[in-house]
């Protein structure tokens, strides 16, 4: 059940691990400096738009309940980098409410939703209209969403303990899983190089060294307190403490979306049961902005469907046209090396482009209608340029 936001510093420098990719560091908050106006450098980010110095001056001392959080350290990659879009993070679930002048007007012109708007969520695979058309490229198919849980920070504000608390709570629920859901936790601290090997070679690992993670706070005492689990079959994923407290991933070879969906619904409701029955503890759900992520880009249903299929009749025709036609389908066009990988071959990422104001159901549905399509008009565009 998802309920309405109910309201509720530190001031301390984030020490984030030196020696990743990147190796930034945090380098205190505009309070700490005196409390000026910050210069935002993305001046064509959603922050730069709707953090006005009225909005500053009325929230910039207030620091969170959960975790201490500032609106100066939900903004800082906005300050600190020039190329963000939207350049806000969460530190708790109180940073909606106690930061609503400036996330709320950013959450709408995002999601294209209005004040109205309230989330829906439904996992019933049963509603789910054909699958991917047999033929198809299909490689695999991959669906994920974020879940966190009430009283622990999310992961730009999450203190030290209640990082460990919460990767101990879902360790110990992780070992109540039965039958395909069954598998193990690895923290990444301490972890086997052979373990770290396998898991590298799997692509489940994730690393430091994001430089937007890292300025949002996402990796101080890394490695500490991280760490992934997965089935024997390793078609169902957790990671733990990562940018959210945990995505929750399902995945196969082929182009079988239902069988996917199916499995992520009853992955879902074993991590939910297995916590709220060890600690009394649900997802965190507003019934307006639905389950609640640290970037407001994933709030709703933080859910990412995705396959990865060949388009070379697309990539003949050119990446700024597929671009224009996923748009229109309401789909989202990656590199298959992620969001920031860039692309190779025929190849792509072809993922929902929506996460707040429609059902888990409605995007999945969108998803294989619109592939369907893309490959059926590939067809046509390979006819059409000799291939």
């Amino acid at each position: 059940v998802c309920l309405p936001i109910i309201s509720s510093g530190i001031n301390a420098e984030w020490p984030l691990r030196p020696g990743g990719a990147v190796g930034l560091w945090y380098m205190g908050t505009a309070e700490e400096k005196g409390g000026a106006y910050p210069t935002v450098r993305s001046k064509h980010s959603l922050v730069a738009k709707h953090l006005t110095k009225a909005k500053w001056e009325k929230l910039k001392d207030i620091k969170t309940k959960t975790s201490g959080f500032t609106l100066s350290k939900a903004i800082a990659c906005a300050v600190q980098f020039d190329n963000q879009h939207c350049g806000i993070y969460a530190g708790d679930f109180d940073s909606y409410m106690d930061f609503a002048d400036v996330f709320d007007p950013i959450i709408r012109e995002y999601h294209g939703i209005d004040e109205n708007t309230r989330h829906s969520s439904d996992m019933d695979v049963s509603k789910i209209r054909g699958n991917i058309k047999p033929g198809a490229p299909v490689k695999s198919v991959r669906i994920r969403v974020g879940r966190s849980f009430e009283g622990f920070g999310l992961s730009p504000g999450i203190t030290r303990q209640q990082r460990l608390d919460l990767e101990k709570l879902l360790a110990s629920a992780f070992t109540k899983f039965s039958g395909d859901l069954k598998g193990n936790y690895y923290p990444l601290l301490g972890m086997a190089e052979s373990v770290r090997q396998q898991l590298v070679d799997d692509h489940f690992l994730f690393m430091s060294g994001d430089p937007n993670l890292q300025v949002a706070g996402m990796e101080r005492d890394w490695p500490e307190g991280r760490g992934i689990f997965h089935n024997k079959d390793k078609t169902f994923l957790v990671w733990v403490n990562e940018e959210d407290q945990t995505r929750i991933i399902s995945m196969q070879k082929g182009g079988d979306v239902k069988a996917v969906f199916e499995r992520l619904a009853r992955a879902i409701q074993a991590v939910q049961e297995s916590v709220k029955k060890e600690s009394g503890k649900d997802f965190l759900c507003d019934e307006k902005y639905g389950y609640i992520h640290s970037c407001p880009t994933n709030l709703g249903t933080g859910m990412r469907a995705s396959v990865h299929i060949d388009l070379p009749g697309w990539t003949a025709e050119g990446l700024g046209a597929l671009k224009t036609r996923c748009e229109e389908l309401k789909l989202q066009p990656r590199g298959t090396r992620g969001e920031s990988g860039g692309q190779t071959g025929v190849t792509y990422d072809i993922s929902n482009k929506h996460r707040l104001g429609y059902s888990e159901v409605e995007l999945v549905q969108c998803m294989i209608d619109g592939v369907n399509i893309l490959f059926q008009e590939d067809l046509e565009l390979q006819k059409k340029h000799g291939l």
